[in-house]
């Protein structure tokens, strides 16, 4: 909304020469990200050998692809409009519209040229994920599931279900935990559909735990 009054404002001017400052502050920034994203990565493992013994030592596709992931947007253009109309003394900002079309500029071509690479790049680096996330969600619904088994345990300790229902539901979840250990064992077969516990097992279609319903969460950890 605010490019149109902006490019008015530098109507007097040829453009040639803002677009042509703008793709050099486009072309500084990315480069100035790249080479800090890659001192910030490797610097810290140069010069501190508890950081080697601690750390794995990253690869270099993977802070190419931070490097290159330095697309700019609203906080930019919100720094530039920060910035005031008038100087203390009631004369305009000197360079306040030309600095928002500079800002303008490094955004479009972050945005355009670096967002529609980026997958290119991540093609050409051949990432790959390191399935981290796979390997901690399987965990915690590991331990969730065990907390489920102990707690349907009490609950026949208790008598709050029936001997049926709580056979029913402790079967469902030593099945989900077999499973789950089968896919942590076998980390290229965990995409198989893991089972819900049959809650139909309960003479309703909620579980009552001393007269209050478990929640879904209770129920399909």
């Amino acid at each position: 909304m605010q490019l149109p009054r902006i490019l008015g404002s530098l109507r007097g001017e040829s453009l040639a020469s803002p677009i042509e400052n703008a793709l050099l502050v486009s072309a500084a920034v990315v480069l100035v990200r790249i080479a800090w994203v890659f001192a910030a990565a490797y610097l810290p493992f140069w010069l501190g050998k508890k950081i080697r013994a601690r750390d794995p030592f990253p690869a270099w596709q993977n802070v190419t692809i931070i490097a290159w992931s330095g697309m700019r947007g609203v906080i930019s253009l919100a720094a530039a409009f920060a910035l005031p109309f008038v100087l203390p003394d009631g004369r305009p900002f000197p360079g306040r519209n030309y600095i928002l079309f500079l800002t303008f500029g490094v955004i479009l071509v972050t945005l355009v040229f670096q967002g529609l690479t980026l997958p290119l790049v991540i093609r050409k680096l051949r990432i790959k994920g390191d399935s981290s996330a796979d390997e901690e969600e399987r965990t915690a619904r590991l331990e969730a599931n065990k907390a489920a088994i102990e707690l349907i345990e009490k609950l026949r300790e208790n008598g709050d279900f029936s001997p049926e229902v709580v056979d029913r539901l402790r079967a469902e979840y030593n099945e989900r935990v077999e499973q789950l250990q089968l896919c942590a064992r076998n980390p290229t077969n965990a995409a198989v559909r893991l089972p819900r516990p049959n809650i139909s097992a309960c003479n309703t279609r909620r579980c009552v735990l001393k007269g209050k319903p478990l929640s879904a969460y209770e129920m399909n950890a």
